[in-house]
């Protein structure tokens, strides 16, 4: 009984090592990450797409209000992946962040300090009582001299990354991505593939509705498809929802 009672101490507490060394909340937390729709990144050799997959729960439902893609300066998204709400006080933070960084200095905050002070704050949420991790991962895309990509996670981990998902079926869309990107891809192209990964990352159905996805590029300022765009590169890819043509 007290092995139970023992175990359950580990599994509850936010900012307690279980004896093999793990944070079961922060594990807990990437496998909400999990459960969430996919988001894909893509680096480019002049600019970074990101792409998200939008779960409408309701034909009623208005798709422009599921936001899986956030502007946060000229030169730097996100795309997000696990609980939204989540994601975005995570987004707001950000925003904050870039934006008191120009106030204070004159210039855009670099891509790389952006990211390491985002993870710096949710790395936060892992070791405080009281709090729990986020239950989201972000991917941050942006231009500085070059392309940046990189990923953040419940853990407070940054990663750089060429390409790469997270959300729904991560580890599939990952192989995808490992066996289709190759360097020097322009941002046109980068699109196209940031496409067809979401189409692998949705094997359960046949073809992509635009109202689905969302598409945005930093090349070098942000900027989002509309959906006759999206439409267009969907249908041109063979991977357009017959039912939406």
């Amino acid at each position: 009984m007290n092995g139970n009672r023992d175990q359950q101490a580990y599994d509850r507490g936010t900012n307690i090592f279980s004896p093999d060394g793990r944070l079961y909340q922060v594990e807990y937390a990437r496998e909400a990450v999990r459960r969430g729709s996919a988001s894909v990144g893509v680096r480019a050799e002049d600019g970074v797409v990101l792409a998200a997959s939008r779960r409408l729960r309701s034909p009623l439902l208005e798709a422009e209000s599921v936001e899986k893609l956030h502007e946060v300066d000229d030169h730097v998204g996100l795309a997000s992946a696990g609980h939204v709400a989540d994601a975005r006080r995570l987004v707001d933070f950000g925003r904050r962040r870039a934006q008191g960084d120009r106030l204070r200095y004159g210039e855009a905050m670099g891509v790389e300090p952006f990211t390491k002070a985002l993870t710096d704050h949710v790395q936060e949420y892992t070791q405080q009582g009281g709090a729990r991790p986020f239950g989201a991962a972000l991917l941050v895309g942006g231009m500085d001299d070059e392309p940046r990509l990189f990923e953040t996670d419940p853990s407070g981990t940054p990663r750089e990354w060429r390409a790469t998902a997270i959300g729904a079926n991560e580890g599939d869309v990952r192989e995808f991505l490992e066996a289709n990107y190759d360097d020097g891809l322009s941002v046109e192209q980068g699109v196209d593939l940031a496409l067809e990964a979401l189409a692998e990352s949705r094997q359960d159905e046949e073809g992509v509705a635009p109202e689905t996805v969302s598409v945005a590029t930093v090349a070098p300022e942000y900027g989002e498809l509309d959906d006759d765009e999206r439409r267009s590169r969907l249908d041109a890819l063979g991977l357009l929802d017959a039912s939406a043509s």
